[in-house]
């Protein structure tokens, strides 16, 4: 099969890099058609529900508390 590929590309190169190009250039089309409308919406919405459902922190202030004055 390698052979026949080879006298392929020697005798026609340009129907053999259809032949070989077409199919690569179509995963790689639906592989970013897959990442953008499947695998980021499904990433956003899980940070989204993770930003609403996930419980707020406490407000810590930055500056050092007043020292307690004695008599």
């Amino acid at each position: 099969m390698l052979t026949a590929f080879l006298r392929l590309f020697a005798l026609r190169p340009i129907l053999a890099g259809s032949l070989l190009g077409i199919p690569l250039l179509t995963l790689l089309i639906l592989g970013l058609a897959t990442v953008l409308f499947v695998v980021l919406p499904f990433v956003l919405v899980t940070m989204l529900v993770r930003a609403v459902t996930r419980p707020r922190a406490p407000h810590v202030s930055h500056t050092p508390p007043e020292p307690i004055q004695t008599m």
